[in-house]
């Protein structure tokens, strides 16, 4: 009975010593530093505030045109060049094309920073069973912990910015590459390796020439599923000073403006179906490609 009565103080007394002792640890290590990793940090800002001014200096035709232009050479269809042309000239014409702009910067800087870390982290789990166990359950706990704690430890290291934002969307997002870069390297045909070995290729060029381009249809349904989860946590990284579409999200919902909130809100929509549709038209036509190669 005592030990019953006894046991919570003792366990909420043990938690807030943890708690206390993990804050100043932390607050500690930011504070020591924090000065450094943002420092470190600096080159990916400019080059994040550059591609931003980039696209939305560029005229507004020339954007569209590009943009539908990759989405046409991805799937070879006029309906999808003609949709995000015209997903895109609406999107201007209700005065969101700035912040549209900014959305998608931010997007594709952080889909080629996940690709850059990712794609290595799951050729390395392809050949490590070793790395594989250690990595997975790290992926996992990525995956599982709500969105919103990312912008905590991210935010008491780096304070509030781009590069925050970044760094949160990136670890948010990263998991699916990583994932399906490993699964499609370890799907490779065991045969197709064997007759890599019989043509006397080394490690790496079994790698660049055999096991990444039959592995790439499931590289890109990775790609395809970081530049979505990327989406979703732009919205929230707004919270911490992202500017894009996710800001007047925000703001929506703290003033009730619904349909700041509801035009925005489709505007963000819009972008991710167009990503979508062009990485899986560029999934689909690796698949066929490779089905192919196989007749």
């Amino acid at each position: 009975m005592i030990w019953s009565n006894e046991f919570p103080q003792i366990a909420d007394n043990t938690l807030r010593a943890l708690t206390r002792s993990i804050d100043a640890g932390y607050l500690a290590f930011s504070r020591a530093y924090g000065g450094y990793i943002e420092s470190f940090f600096e080159p990916l800002l400019h080059f994040l505030i550059w591609f931003e001014r980039l696209l939305i200096g560029s005229p507004w035709w020339l954007v569209i045109g590009i943009t539908a232009a990759v989405g046409y050479l991805a799937s070879r269809s006029i309906k999808l060049f003609i949709g995000i042309a015209l997903a895109l000239f609406v999107i201007g014409l209700f005065g969101m094309w700035d912040n549209t702009m900014r959305t998608m910067a931010m997007i594709l800087v952080c889909t080629l920073l996940s690709i850059l870390i990712g794609i290595p982290i799951g050729i390395f789990m392809s050949r490590s069973a070793r790395g594989q166990r250690m990595i997975l359950p790290v992926l996992d706990v990525m995956q599982t912990m709500p969105s919103f704690v990312y912008l905590i430890p991210v935010v008491m290291l780096l304070g509030i910015g781009r590069v925050p934002g970044l760094i949160a969307v990136v670890i948010y997002a990263i998991p699916p590459v990583i994932r399906l870069t490993n699964l499609g390297i370890r799907l490779v045909e065991k045969e197709a390796l064997e007759a890599a070995d019989a043509f006397g290729a080394s490690r790496l060029q079994k790698l660049l020439r055999v096991q990444l381009p039959l592995a790439l249809p499931n590289i890109m349904a990775g790609i395809n599923q970081t530049i979505m989860m990327a989406l979703a946590m732009v919205v929230i990284a707004s919270m911490i000073g992202v500017r894009g579409l996710g800001q007047p999200v925000l703001q929506a919902v703290t003033n009730q403006y619904f349909a700041m909130g509801l035009f925005n809100g489709i505007a963000v929509v819009v972008l991710a179906i167009i990503f979508d549709r062009i990485t899986q038209s560029f999934g689909f036509r690796l698949q066929r490609h490779r089905e192919g190669a196989r007749q």
